[in-house]
């Protein structure tokens, strides 16, 4: 779990400070695309690599997946960035875990519905604070949102 905690948390906050250091970007919100490109990429980088890592501990490899989704949904969007289109990862993790319980619900045949419901209700109350904020559109929060799912159905159809 402390390699979860290094690479999930303390590489992401350093590689943050790093770029605020040098300038590249302004603050931590990052909020034009620009200034969003350099760490979107390097968490799939990261988060690909701790997937590998996991998935083949046998214990951990439902985590792995988890990671693998979190990778693929990350380079989703940065690919949606050459078009000029935002998305919020905010709203892409809470995707991804919906999707993921949705997918371990199945594999395992039991059921995760009260995991589910709860976190499409969390999502929907950080979708309306983002918006509140004015930090998204309504697109970007659907898009980042179905990124995520979508990203949890489809690697679980290719692996």
């Amino acid at each position: 779990m402390s390699l979860v905690f290094v690479a999930s948390y303390l590489i992401p906050l350093l590689g943050l400070i790093i770029l605020k250091k040098i300038r590249f970007i302004k603050n931590f919100q990052t909020e034009s695309i620009k200034e969003r490109k350099l760490p979107i990429a390097l968490m799939t980088i990261v988060f690909y690599f701790l997937g590998n890592s996991l998935i083949t501990i046998p214990n951990l490899r439902d985590l792995g997946f988890l990671f693998y989704t979190t990778s693929l949904g990350l380079f989703i969007i940065y690919i949606l960035y050459n078009f000029k289109i935002k998305a919020s990862v905010h709203l892409l993790s809470f995707g991804i875990c919906i999707g993921f319980f949705m997918v371990l619900s199945r594999y395992y045949a039991q059921s995760f519905t009260i995991t589910i419901i709860v976190t499409i209700l969390l999502s929907g109350l950080l979708a309306s604070a983002r918006l509140n904020l004015k930090k998204h559109t309504t697109r970007e929060i659907y898009i980042g949102f179905f990124i995520g799912v979508f990203s949890s159905f489809s690697l679980n159809y290719f692996l």
